[in-house]
């Protein structure tokens, strides 16, 4: 296949749109902090043990969803899950109090957990190889529109019908991805027959991964950046803005709207700089990760009274500077022999998706209190200065790793260099 067909870029439509919602369930709370708290009665720790169970169970089921993939295809694992999504949105709007909340929410998480790994293995087999890494890094970019609308468009639609009509109408709209992923996802393009399902041991060199000092250093800094990303972005920054700053909830909206925008500008911006134009990944990550920890000690003396176009600005650079973390991915996969390359990843995303989990509960620890008592930007600078201080810790040591081996492209010959 030398070209995309037209049900190739379907594929790709459906399975954006499943990572458009997943992205938008992963941060929607932040928005809706304030109404949550108020409605289900819920306090720091409480709110922030509801968001982080999606990451818990996300997380956990990356192994065995790899698994399952293996043996049964991807199209009706990825149906179910989506179908699953649906009935869990629905469950949390409908949430009579904390527990509930917290089994739809996890339950969420499950229904997700399909959302990247499932596309990816559908446009491996239904895009021409030389365009795998472009589509894989758009539908990436596409997902960022499910941060935007977990901000001010959440905000304004949670104004007009509440925070339980909100997940309502976005477990319609999962209801109808899923249709969709049955209707028109098919495993294999027509006349290309599927290999022998002989799903490999998945941890298979596992052993041999854990004993690379990269390997955990990488880990640490994705823990984290993506972690305290999340923490800010899907938990504190509504509060913050709200109670800590008095800024509305479209002003926190427009404020989270725009961190989505920067992380969205920024991935073909920094996969080009680390294909193209540094020819490295550790010289785009690292100082990008520096840059991230100076971000957020800006904002840990952000006072009431910044205008917003300064709160603006800074959200948006906080989204740019997040946007190489991507790049992690391929960093491990090019320091590992090839036949590990994949469980090396795996291992990365694990920590990828347990970062948010742990931080939004240890910032919930530190913060503490009722979310409405909140008054000014002071109960929330111990929270921030535990993000600073991990933040610095990953980022001196991600200067010491070594950078991708296959990253020496211009100083190979022609036929030595790997694609990223």
């Amino acid at each position: 296949m030398s070209t995309a067909s037209g049900k190739a870029w379907a594929i790709f439509v459906v399975g954006s749109a499943g990572f458009v919602l997943s992205m938008f369930y992963r941060v929607s709370l932040s928005i809706l902090a304030p109404q949550l708290s108020r409605d289900l009665s819920l306090d720091p720790v409480q709110l922030s043990d509801l968001t982080a169970s999606f990451f818990y169970v996300f997380a956990a089921c990356q192994i065995p969803l790899g698994m399952a993939l293996d043996r049964i295809g991807i199209r009706w694992p990825m149906a179910v899950l989506s179908f699953i999504g649906a009935g869990a949105a629905l469950w949390f709007a409908l949430a009579a109090g904390n527990l509930d909340a917290m089994a739809s929410r996890a339950l969420l998480g499950l229904g997700m957990s399909c959302m990247l790994m499932g596309p990816l293995s559908l446009f491996a087999v239904w895009f021409p190889p030389r365009l795998f890494a472009t589509i894989a890094g758009l539908m990436v970019s596409v997902g960022a529109l499910g941060q935007m609308l977990a901000a001010t468009p959440l905000a304004l639609l949670a104004q007009a019908v509440g925070w339980r009509g909100s997940y309502m109408i976005f477990a319609g709209i999962n209801l109808l991805q899923a249709l969709a992923v049955v209707l028109v996802v098919r495993d294999y393009p027509p006349g290309q027959a599927p290999p022998p399902r002989q799903p490999e041991n998945p941890f298979k060199g596992l052993g041999k991964v854990l004993l690379m000092p990269a390997y955990w250093g990488i880990s640490l800094a994705t823990f984290f950046r993506f972690g305290s990303l999340m923490a800010v972005q899907a938990l504190w920054a509504g509060p913050f803005l709200i109670y800590g700053l008095g800024m509305s909830a479209v002003e926190a909206g427009n404020a989270l709207f725009c961190l989505s925008l920067g992380y969205m500008l920024g991935l073909p911006v920094f996969g080009r700089a680390s294909d193209q134009w540094l020819g490295s990944r550790k010289w785009v990550i690292a100082p990008s990760l520096l840059c991230f920890t100076a971000l957020l000690f800006w904002l840990a003396w952000w006072r009431p009274g910044l205008g917003t176009a300064w709160v603006y600005a800074g959200f948006t650079l906080l989204g740019v500077s997040n946007a190489p973390g991507q790049i992690m991915y391929a960093h491990i996969k090019e320091l590992v022999p090839r036949q590990y390359g994949a469980t090396a990843m795996t291992g990365v995303n694990l920590f990828t998706m347990l970062g948010p989990a742990a931080m939004m509960q240890i910032t919930g620890l530190i913060i503490g209190g009722d979310p409405s008592g909140l008054s000014g930007p002071e109960p929330f600078l111990p929270a921030w200065s535990f993000m600073i201080a991990t933040m610095l810790a990953a980022s001196l040591v991600y200067l010491i790793l070594p950078d991708s081996g296959a990253m020496g492209i211009r100083r190979r010959s022609p036929g030595e260099g790997v694609k990223p």
